[in-house]
């Protein structure tokens, strides 16, 4: 059960269900400073929240672009908890014009770093498309290049902050696509690639075999389906000869895609087929709609070129203002009697997927009313998917994160391995414990990977700034998929809490944690130095180990009720500065790290053992350990204190038996424990000529 230190924890539970999202920084008269003439900036959207920009050169063209917050349609917490929110200005063709970094609270650009390397990176989104895949580059300083083969476009990123810049490239793509989807008619995600048609597929073949096949999508509603749908609607126009022959065809709809060569030729014909494939657009789609029966697709009032009022082609659930390709059709050989027959052109930037399934929805209006006539719509749908074998379909991108994690796969592999290594030794510690030349050997070596590898190199130092970007996260209804994007953290984390249930605190703490070996080294080196380790008050030593977690809430509550507050408090923990930036930061930073790094020489791991709020939730996290996996004998305290006067971290009671919550696993009472020259009872025992239990390997007992 967890003792009164874990109280923080559960109120901050609690709170991360009471906090909303943040809204947009800037009006209209701020964006219109920021786009000055011939660029006009009309009323913020209110179908998405975006503002128009308009252009003095042409009045009457619509608008050129449009400005957007991030934080408005992708708030997507960053590192720290917070989202960003990112000023995003795209032009009609789905090209970037600018992104400027309006906030942001990741620790790495506030006080580290700076915010130049951040702008430098988004400023590279400028004349980008939306239709591109975008991604960052696994190395800092590699050179900005294009794929032209797949319209890959990858950006450089920033050293020391991987994470935070894989949030920012999420948080452009998905508010920009969220935008493009509503005002520019793009149906696809940014990184889908859609299908591409194979042009050397031809198969001869009439209407009748395709519609057999379903390469011509078909369904037909007889008059009581449609009267069915506005039996809801009472004077809305009831059909008289329906109500004669309900079983009777009320209308035929058929649609197939044309760019295919089998289905065009075939309902177009060769010089058709050729003519339409020169009107279209690379990437651009076209459909045959047509019916049969009572219902056309269009009115009196349709204009050949123009978008048909009565019929909508959708993907994904997001209508697309598709147009009639103004060709003359003729009736496809085979083909029933049609009463209407279009081809419908999909929107240039639309990067519809015509490997995937499209919707056609036509419409049938009825008005209700004699005097003031009230309309009401009801819209018949037929789903269709063009045959696969006349695609090719390129691999499907692999989700961001997912890359980010392919991309460090040689430290994940190198940590996973020292991690594997590391359970091995602490499962079963005897023989590595049992010399104390060998285990300093091991020990250090291992510290000096963990400071050098895991903390300098691969930036896998695990923060209160986790906890704390967590509970904003969640805090504002987000989840943590952020916390994705950094693999090495993560791949740490997790081993960290399986930790908790076998061996408890110490595993990270004594062997995982960057800044803990680089304490360690510093102790050594003050050892060398002949400096004489000094030693707290029992009483004072208490109260400062229970402040930590008093600092542990304080960092919570703050994070969940004023994170500004809760940025600058974070700062208390000296590992951005010593381990994330290698001490590169403004003096006032370095002090406070060389500081608590001085009283660490002189006061045995001060700052782990009387100051670091991580090490506090992780001491509570510690308390799910099941077993005392530390051996004891009867002996270990009463009479022998040989364990506890050699402990540096004060982690054993003086009758024996072992404080988990102090304890590092250096592993020093484990080798003493097993020696028979430095274990007392066991010297005594062996003085007296007397059987005693000897360990095993195994750590079992056999008679000596």
């Amino acid at each position: 059960m967890l003792g009164w230190p874990a109280w923080p924890l559960w109120i901050c539970i609690l709170l991360t269900l009471s906090l909303g999202a943040q809204a947009g920084d800037l009006e209209q008269a701020d964006i219109a400073r920021r786009f000055p003439p011939p660029l006009r900036v009309a009323a913020k959207l209110t179908e998405v929240p975006a503002w128009p920009l308009n252009s003095e050169l042409t009045p009457a063209g619509g608008p050129v672009g449009y400005v957007f917050e991030s934080i408005d349609l992708a708030p997507i917490p960053g590192f720290e908890g917070t989202p960003f929110n990112l000023l995003i200005a795209i032009d009609a063709q789905g090209n970037f014009m600018s992104v400027e970094v309006l906030r942001q609270h990741e620790p790495v650009f506030l006080s580290g770093l700076g915010i130049g390397p951040l702008n430098e990176f988004v400023a590279q989104y400028a004349g980008k498309n939306l239709k591109q895949r975008i991604t960052i580059a696994n190395v800092y300083g590699e050179r900005n290049r294009a794929n032209t083969d797949s319209g890959k476009v990858v950006l450089d990123g920033v050293t020391k902050a991987t994470a935070s810049i894989h949030v920012v490239n999420q948080t452009v793509l998905a508010s920009a696509l969220a935008v493009a989807r509503v005002r520019l008619g793009l149906a696809t995600p940014g990184e889908h690639i859609p299908a591409e048609v194979r042009a050397d597929t031809f198969e001869k073949k009439d209407f009748a075999t395709l519609l057999k096949a379903g390469e011509i999508g078909y369904r037909q509603w007889r008059n009581a389906e449609v009267e069915a749908l506005f039996s809801g609607s009472e004077g809305s126009g009831l059909d008289p000869l329906a109500l004669r022959e309900p079983d009777a065809r009320f209308v035929d709809l058929y649609v197939a895609y044309l760019n295919a060569p089998t289905i065009g030729r075939a309902l177009l014909g060769d010089a058709g087929y050729q003519k339409l494939m020169e009107r279209l657009s690379p990437g651009q789609s076209a459909y045959w709609v047509a019916t049969a029966g009572r219902l056309l697709l269009y009115d009196e009032d349709f204009v050949r070129g123009s978008v048909p009022a009565r019929l909508t082609l959708s993907q994904d659930q997001v209508p697309l203002a598709a147009r009639d390709a103004d060709l003359e059709l003729a009736s496809p050989a085979g083909a029933p009697a049609l009463a209407s027959a279009l081809i419908l052109k999909t929107p240039e930037l639309s990067g519809v997927d015509p490997g995937r399934p499209i919707s056609i929805g036509l419409d049938i209006v009825r008005e209700k009313g004699q005097v003031y006539p009230t309309r009401i719509r009801q819209t018949l749908t037929l789903d269709y998917r063009a045959p696969g074998r006349y695609f090719t379909y390129p691999p499907t991108p692999l989700p961001a994160w997912l890359v980010a994690w392919g991309a460090r796969w040689p430290e994940l592999a190198a940590i996973g391995l020292a991690l594997v290594l590391l359970s091995v030794v602490l499962a079963r510690p005897r023989w590595i414990s049992i010399a104390p030349r060998r285990l300093a050997i091991f020990r250090r070596g291992f510290l000096a990977f963990t400071l050098l590898f895991i903390g300098w190199h691969a930036q896998g130092q695990l923060s209160i700034v986790q906890l704390t970007g967590a509970v904003k996260t969640l805090s504002a209804g987000q989840n943590l998929g952020s916390f994705l994007y950094d693999p090495v953290s993560l791949l740490l984390i997790a081993f960290t809490l399986l930790s908790f249930f076998v061996w408890g605190r110490g595993t990270f703490c004594g062997w995982l944690c960057p800044f803990g070996a680089l304490q360690e080294f510093l102790a050594l080196l003050a050892q060398r130095l002949h400096l004489k380790v000094k030693h707290l008050p029992p009483g004072l030593e208490v109260a400062m180990e229970r402040g930590r977690y008093l600092l542990l809430g304080v960092l919570l509550l703050a994070a969940a009720f004023a994170p500004q507050v809760a940025e600058s408090l974070v700062e208390v923990e000296p590992f951005k500065t010593s381990i994330t930036l290698g001490f590169e930061r403004s003096w006032p930073f370095v002090a406070w790290a060389a500081f608590l790094l001085l009283l660490s020489a002189l006061y045995y791991k001060f700052f782990c053992r009387f100051i670091c709020p991580l090490g506090a939730a992780i001491t509570l996290g510690g308390r799910l350990r099941r077993w005392d996996w530390l051996p004891r004998r009867k002996e270990c305290g009463q009479p022998c204190q040989t364990c506890r006067s050699r402990c540096e971290y004060d982690a054993i009671a003086r009758d024996g038996h072992i404080i988990y919550d102090r304890c590092f696993q250096c592993l020093d009472c484990v080798g003493i424990y097993h020696d028979a020259q430095r274990c007392a009872p066991l010297i005594f025992h062996a003085r007296k000529g007397r059987d005693f239990p000897l360990p095993r390997a195994d750590g079992t007992h056999k008679a000596h």
